[in-house]
């Protein structure tokens, strides 16, 4: 099974498909890779051989998109990671939707949200113990 910056990609797909596995990695990014790495697409990722990993590998570390390095996997999660505890912090409206485990981008609440809110809690009136049953 090969390894890619600590990832393990699934060998029976396609590398275009399987470096998609790798966190950040999609469609347009893969493409790009594979074409600097001069990879063929097509190829099963149990085939690879090592020179072709470490191509794929330099080529991963070095592509650039607008002039920017893209992070990958530890790095772009962190990003993300800062970037909403910053929202938090400010307390923007976006930060408070996130700290209540609301939706963020101005979807309904009231009747949908069940995958951001969770499953339903019902709410139910509590007995008192000590209440007698039906006596005075």
């Amino acid at each position: 099974m090969p390894r890619i910056l600590g990832i393990d990609i699934p060998p029976q797909k396609r590398i275009d498909i399987a470096l998609r596995s790798i966190y950040g990695v999609g469609p347009v990014i893969s493409r790009l890779v594979l074409d600097s790495a001069k990879v063929n697409p097509a190829t099963r990722a149990k085939e690879l051989d090592e020179q072709q990993l470490s191509k794929i590998l330099h080529a991963l570390q070095e592509t650039e998109i607008r002039g920017e390095k893209i992070l990958l996997e530890g790095d772009l999660r962190r990003e993300i990671g800062q970037n909403l505890k910053r929202l938090k912090g400010i307390k923007c409206y976006r930060g408070i939707r996130h700290l209540r485990s609301l939706p963020v981008r101005g979807q309904r609440t009231q009747t949908h949200a069940r995958t951001r809110k969770g499953p339903r809690r019902t709410v139910g009136v509590q007995r008192n113990p000590d209440a007698k049953a039906g006596i005075h």
